[in-house]
């Protein structure tokens, strides 16, 4: 790269024609075959220049947001010390995706996944004084989560790149506060990257606490799968509100019917000639203390695993066999005359159903008319539904509409989720040691530029928003080594790195279809193709990448509207920068 201008013929990017074997979503393999990306092994890539230059894009938006919402940059450790796990109490809870491993001399460390721990631990005996806040720390950081099956190229590799935030406050109205500043900073993130993003309400996970909203760019490749709202809601799915409408079974009197070969719920319903709402699914599982849980939903609902967690903390769903040694029937489950020591929970709709139709814990046998009360007990009630498309919407009633998206961001209000069970404390206006009051901001760098190409792509390749693009110009000139085309070229380029635009030029000996094919697969937002034939008359040819326009202009016209076209970029006008070029 010389002047600033990035010069293909001595540009590391090489470019495939073919889509590599292993890769399996659009991202993956356009990455790859845009010379931006290699894959080292499952999970793990190389980015080469071009990747290099979008990821530092995405950086500095997300530096230049964080900074202007009262973030302070730091830089903690990748390898962390398992002695602050345990003092969390996430060292087994986190799982198996928590890589650990232990120096030679028998010390416990892990490859963070995370930092919760280390920021709390950081600020320990640090910040002292309610004087002290609020604060906001965050920094850029290598991440690894050891997954199971690594897939979708960057969107779920083991390591990755991630912005992570931490704030601290004294009480929960500053956590108010600066939860709203994050969320006010993601959004502009998002908007200067040209994501189509919705805001939804998420489930903590395993970084826990009150509440969470997570920053979906949306993708019908995208691995998340939401619902959303024209009143504005919208959540994903396992976060998701849901309110079924179970349909009475007319029976009141407790009655045992034979169901010969009957197992589901379709079965069951089509042998009682009811709906499937009237019936009763049945979930078995143990928890982590081993007590074994039965947990009921409306026949027509499947239940959500992750608000069984959050109800019952984590479990494990039965096994066939293990449903069998703990006297459970698999397809005849129900809360009457369960196996002593056995609990029960069911959905929150259930509550007011004057009977069920359930199981009778027997092969071949279940209960109509069973009521609450009178024939059995319900230790939690909840919502435990997993909601679905045309559901009424929780703030308005409208049905919801289905969509995927992309995780690309997530905010939390931690509470003292972290600075309790850590004992890390802060002096207030009386005197009095409180534990701080934390919140937790992620956005997934390396995840986000995934995301981008997901989004904005065509047959013939990436198709970059302006604000990440790895160069807003690609000049091609048509011959290189003479003494009309390529001198043209060399000051057209100039010319546009002058009024600040970032600017390749195409200079390799190669044929023009190639140079037209790795323009249109690397993405670059516009095109200047010059030739002898428009230098003749004054002209070249533009083509917009998002749209594929074309069109011929003066080359002194041309350099008059690159400077509307770049004070248009300054004052923020990304996602139509070249408009005026089409006109």
């Amino acid at each position: 790269m010389t002047n600033n201008i990035i010069r293909m013929s001595t540009l590391y990017a090489p470019t495939l024609k073919e889509d590599p074997s292993d890769a399996d979503i659009a991202s993956a393999k356009l990455l790859i075959r845009a010379g931006m990306v290699r894959k080292e092994a499952s999970g793990l890539y190389s980015f080469l220049p071009l990747g290099m230059r979008v990821l530092r894009k995405i950086e500095n938006i997300v530096r230049e947001e964080m900074d202007s919402h009262g973030g302070q940059e730091i830089l903690m450790p990748f390898v962390q010390p398992a002695e602050l796990w345990h003092k969390s109490g996430r060292w087994k809870v986190y799982g198996d995706e928590l890589l650990r491993l232990t120096d030679r001399h028998g010390n416990e460390f892990c490859l963070g996944p995370t930092h919760e721990e280390v920021i709390t631990d950081l600020v320990n005996n640090e910040l002292r004084s309610y004087k002290d806040l609020p604060k906001n720390l965050y920094h850029i950081q290598l991440k690894f989560r050891d997954e199971r099956r690594p897939r979708f190229g960057l969107l779920r590799g083991r390591e990755f790149i991630m912005k992570d935030a931490y704030s601290f406050d004294a009480d929960e109205e500053g956590l108010e506060k600066s939860y709203q500043l994050m969320r006010d900073a993601y959004s502009k993130m998002c908007e200067r990257m040209g994501l189509d993003y919705r805001i939804v309400q998420a489930d903590s996970g395993q970084i826990g606490g009150s509440g969470s909203e997570e920053f979906m760019a949306l993708a019908e490749t995208g691995e998340a799968e939401l619902v959303q709202c024209s009143c504005g809601y919208a959540a994903d799915v396992e976060a998701a509100e849901c309110a079924p409408k179970p349909v009475a079974y007319p029976a009141t009197q407790l009655e045992k019917i034979t169901t010969p070969g009957v197992h589901t719920i379709a079965e069951l319903a089509a042998h009682l000639g009811c709906s499937e709402a009237a019936c009763m699914k049945a979930f078995a599982c143990r928890d982590e203390e081993g007590c074994i849980w039965v947990l009921f939903v409306p026949g027509d609902y499947e239940v959500n695993e992750v608000k069984v967690e959050n109800l019952i903390g984590v479990f494990e769903p039965l096994t066939d066999d293990e449903m069998k040694d703990a006297g459970l029937v698999k397809g005849s489950m129900g809360p009457v005359g369960l196996p002593a020591g056995v609990k029960v929970a069911a959905d929150i709709s259930l509550r007011d159903m004057p009977n069920w139709v359930v199981g009778a814990n027997e092969d071949g046998f279940h209960y109509v008319g069973a009521q609450l009360g009178r024939d059995f007990q319900v230790e939690k009630w909840a919502d435990l539904c997993m909601v679905r498309e045309g559901d009424p919407c929780p703030v308005c009633g409208e049905p919801l509409s289905h969509a995927r998206g992309i995780e690309v961001g997530q905010i939390f209000k931690l509470g003292d989720k972290y600075s309790r069970p850590m004992d890390v404390k802060f002096m207030d206006e009386s005197g009095e040691e409180r534990y701080f009051i934390m919140g937790c901001y992620g956005v997934g760098v390396s995840r986000t530029l995934a995301a981008a190409v997901e989004q904005s792509h065509d047959e013939n390749g990436i198709v970059w928003p302006f604000g990440i693009a790895p160069a807003h110009i690609c000049v091609i000139p048509l011959t290189v080594g003479d003494d009309t085309v390529q001198p043209a070229a060399e000051r057209l380029a100039e010319k546009a790195a002058e009024l600040g635009f970032e600017v390749a030029i195409d200079d390799r000996s190669e044929r023009a279809g190639v140079k037209f094919a790795d323009a249109d697969l690397i993405g670059w937002p516009l095109q200047v193709i010059v030739g002898k034939r428009g230098l003749a008359e004054g002209k070249v040819e533009i083509k917009r990448r998002r749209t594929g326009e074309r069109r011929d202009v003066e080359i002194t016209a041309l350099m008059e509207l690159f400077g509307f076209a770049y004070r248009a970029s300054r004052s923020g006008n990304l996602l139509n920068v070249f408009d005026g070029l089409f006109k």
